[in-house]
């Protein structure tokens, strides 16, 4: 659909937390602001649908639903009046914090066919791996991007320090990352496995491997439910790592398994061999060893084929500086900018502390040596 006729339709959006509207707004630019309504009933008990109606929502609407929330009559409505369901969600390179902690993503996915975590269902991102003609132009793009990645050390969330990992040589080293238990992406993609059973899994297939548990960001944040005490999972693993940058560990590390985590799609991209016990968006497409399939993924593919879909087709990106749209490229380097400057943040706020120490105590010495002088006299 063309801009023009874009800026005629009235847009309805449902799930989007009050926090998301402004941000959503900025990936919207083609849309009437006048025309964009966020559907958050005051009260729950409140039909979402009833709200929508109220605000004019009728069949030349557009309907925007935030990741795979479900409202079964709006649902309904869009069924019977033969409208497509887009699906929001964040994209693979986001942003220097969590999106738990409210951080604004600079990149989104906007999909009008399902949504690349469900693996029930086909995707815009699943038809695009399986039919898209990828040309040189586009296959040299994604090689160049996939070696800016790994040379500016970016994932999807950037707030880990970078460190060297001492580990052993002589052994097989495997990285399991650890998911949100209750997200989508386990209910539709990962047939609802736990972090418990992914270890015991691994460490089942691979008795005398070197398996390092990394704990997802959110839920080490208290923010998301799927917090595996450290006793538990060292039944089962070697390490259990929490302040260290997942690009520190995949340089580290020989395999990543894991149930649906982009983790294992920044593995390939490192040259790693992954394991899923899912069917992530990035399985299925015989890149990696997975222990389900998907009929549906008939293509195989190659790496810089999965990176050209996922990175440059699918998203859309925000320069952090403009907010205008730009290439992925743009937001590395933006987001590299804004870690630097986190980190030069870290490193000043470290000195004050170290600095007011050292005359908090000076103070402390001169003090007391007052009082003995004083006595003395």
């Amino acid at each position: 659909m063309d801009q023009e006729n874009n800026t005629l339709q009235k847009l309805y959006l449902f799930g989007f937390s009050k926090w998301k509207h402004n941000f959503v707004r900025s990936f919207l630019k083609e849309y009437d602001p006048k025309q964009i309504f966020f559907i958050n009933p005051l009260f729950f008990w409140t039909p979402h649908y009833r709200k929508a109606i109220k605000k004019g929502l009728d069949k030349d609407s557009q309907i925007f639903i935030w990741g795979r929330k479900e409202f079964p009559e709006v649902e309904e409505f869009v069924k019977v009046n033969n409208i497509n369901i887009t699906r929001v969600e964040d994209g693979f390179i986001r942003s220097i914090n969590l999106g738990s902690n409210f951080t604004r993503p600079y990149s989104l996915v906007f999909d009008n066919v399902g949504i690349y975590f469900d693996a029930t269902k086909p995707s815009r991102l699943e038809n695009l791996l399986n039919s898209y003609d990828f040309d040189k132009r586009i296959l040299h793009e994604a090689e160049q991007l996939r070696k800016k990645i790994l040379d500016s050390k970016l994932s999807k969330y950037n707030k880990a320090s970078h460190k060297k990992l001492e580990l052993p040589s002589s052994r097989v080293k495997i990285l399991v990352p650890g998911q949100v238990e209750d997200d989508a992406s386990i209910r539709y993609g990962g047939n609802s496995m736990a972090n418990l059973e992914l270890l015991k899994q691994v460490r089942q297939n691979n008795p005398n491997a070197y398996i390092l548990f990394k704990p997802h960001p959110d839920v080490i944040s208290g923010n998301r439910i799927g917090k595996l005490s450290q006793k538990d999972a060292l039944n089962y693993c070697d390490a259990v790592i929490t302040n260290i940058s997942v690009s520190s560990c995949l340089q580290e590390i020989d395999e990543v398994h894991t149930i649906t985590s982009l983790v294992g799609f920044e593995g390939l991209l490192h040259g790693k061999k992954v394991v899923t016990y899912g069917m992530p968006f990035y399985a299925g497409w015989g890149i990696t060893d997975d222990r389900i399939s998907c009929e549906r993924r008939k293509r195989k593919l190659t790496l810089e084929e999965l990176v050209a879909g996922a990175y440059i087709l699918y998203p859309k990106y925000l320069c952090p500086k403009t907010l205008d749209f730009c290439q992925p490229s743009v937001l590395i380097d933006e987001l590299k900018k804004q870690r630097e400057k986190l980190e030069q943040n870290k490193l000043l706020s470290f000195c004050k502390i170290k600095f007011y120490n050292y005359f908090a105590k000076l103070l402390h010495v001169l003090t007391i040596k007052t009082k003995v002088t004083r006595n003395r006299g």
